[in-house]
């Protein structure tokens, strides 16, 4: 799961309005097969692309996954919990949940085709790397923060001539952006320090 992790931390800021996700498929020996992220602008998702990649090899086998493979798809396409029970796999392992109306029943879907479901693994890692992605679903608004290094951002936050902060944040969450950030002494970042957003934490709600 901890690689799972990783995979998916290396794409964050790419894939939104998805969240970013790592999948890793072992064998029953503990090997690993495949291993893929979320690609970027939120397609193909992580599991599509292990098991495209793996075909046959993916029978019997353990898939780790740092969120809830879909349980259902937005635009009309397979979920990622009926491609996991095509495959034959075994076992999948989550870390965390996922909240998105698409998302969710995921697990249920899976275990209802007599997959074991592991839950909760290294989930305070799952719920940091998906902060921005829960935070957007919960609020409308992106995670903001003040940084220098626009690695793992969606985007630089941008106010409109005359915009308040926090219309400009839900602007933002209206276009998918998860996490924005703006970089120190800029007048974005002034306006987050003016409206009491200290880096990194969310709209007061």
């Amino acid at each position: 799961m901890a690689q799972a992790l990783e995979l998916a931390w290396q794409q964050l800021g790419r894939t939104w309005p998805n969240p970013s996700v790592g999948c890793v498929i072992v064998d029953p020996s503990g090997a690993v097969l495949a291993q893929a992220a979320t690609g970027d602008g939120g397609r193909p998702h992580a599991e599509e692309t292990v098991l495209s990649d793996l075909g046959p090899l993916a029978r019997g086998a353990t898939a780790y996954v740092s969120l809830e493979p879909c349980g259902s798809r937005s635009g009309g396409g397979v979920a990622c919990s009926q491609l996991l029970i095509a495959a034959g796999v075994a076992q999948v392992v989550i870390a965390v949940r996922d909240p998105h109306p698409h998302g969710a029943g995921g697990v249920e879907a899976l275990r209802a085709a007599g997959v074991l479901v592991i839950e909760d693994v290294l989930a305070e890692e799952a719920i940091d790397l998906n902060a921005g992605f829960f935070h957007r679903l919960k609020t409308g608004r992106p995670l903001a923060f003040i940084d220098d290094d626009p690695s793992g951002y969606d985007q630089a936050l941008t106010l409109h001539a005359g915009e308040d902060v926090l219309a400009g944040l839900e602007r933002l969450g209206a276009s998918g952006l998860t996490r924005v950030f703006a970089r120190p002494g800029t007048l974005e970042a002034d306006a987050l320090i003016n409206a009491r957003l200290v880096p990194g934490s969310a709209p007061d709600e």
